[in-house]
């Protein structure tokens, strides 16, 4: 599934690609994603023009210029391609897929005057949902925690969370209830470079623990959309371009190899933490 930087690129790359352009027309082959597409979404987009493409946390937000808002989540195989007349231009969010067209599985089709968005999905865990105003744009959310970049995400919101709860500190980057955006790759990834075993409990983190979790959950994003995301298997941003993080990566999937700390003799290991594959330096992470 794509993280918030996989999901900031496709953000970015659909922002240079279709905002201000007016929607001609809307096909949709198949309504049964996560949630039925309803009957009168076609209607609900036709004639309406791209103001803004926005994100929060990994879903990306169409922002149409009568006000109305349009939320689109990938969820394990959701993909987004553009294609223009005589030359196609792939954004390819997920790890699983070809970044080529499978035209058996595009179930959205969406017309500008120059150019077609095709959201393709084999798992259909994916999904459109339309948003009257802002006012409900935002309740959507909220029963989403803060993004890491976010003021509220600071010492006085992780430190007072985490009083008394018992579980780890990895499955509480995972929990969109507390942070929204990380994933497990980048979970695997702050961890290691705040020193910080990952099976360690939340309520036995000491304020310092906590400020290095907010420092280097910004700090890992921010370099994760700097290099254009992690390609794992076939992800593609808008232009057909693998991210590049994943050359970059202390831990996640380096098993067995050297910890990368010069100062550290320790060996990166692979656990599974709820059904999720973790890694970390058997030493210097305690």
């Amino acid at each position: 599934m794509p993280e918030l930087p996989e999901v900031e690129i496709v953000k970015q790359s659909l922002d240079r690609k279709i905002k201000q352009k007016k929607i001609q027309k809307v096909i949709i082959k198949n309504r049964n994603l996560r949630f039925k597409i309803p009957m009168k979404f076609e209607e609900s987009l036709n004639n309406r023009s791209v103001k803004k493409i926005t994100r929060f946390s990994k879903y990306i937000i169409l922002e149409f210029s009568n006000s109305t808002f349009c939320i689109i989540h990938l969820g394990m195989s959701g993909t987004i391609h553009l294609i223009r007349k005589h030359k196609k231009i792939n954004t390819n969010t997920s790890f699983y897929n070809s970044p080529n067209l499978p035209f058996k599985h595009n179930h959205v089709e969406i017309y500008f005057r120059d150019i077609k968005m095709v959201y393709n999905d084999p798992r259909r865990f994916g999904f459109f949902k339309l948003i009257k105003n802002k006012k409900n744009l935002n309740e959507h959310f909220n029963h989403l925690g803060p993004e890491p970049f976010f003021r509220l995400f600071n010492i006085i919101y992780v430190y007072n969370y985490f009083k008394n709860k018992k579980k780890n500190i990895k499955n509480f980057l995972l929990d969109q209830k507390f942070v929204s955006g990380i994933g497990n790759i980048y979970a695997s990834e702050i961890l290691y470079l705040c020193k910080i075993n990952p099976l360690k409990k939340a309520k036995n983190l000491s304020k310092e623990d906590c400020k290095k979790i907010i420092y280097f959950s910004k700090l890992v994003l921010k370099k994760a959309i700097k290099d254009g995301g992690s390609t794992i298997r076939n992800f593609r941003n808008v232009s057909g371009h693998s991210g590049l993080f994943q050359k970059k990566f202390n831990v996640y999937q380096r098993e067995g190899l050297n910890c990368l700390d010069n100062n550290c003799t320790g060996i990166i290991k692979k656990k599974t933490i709820s059904k999720r594959s973790t890694f970390f330096c058997n030493k210097c992470q305690k």
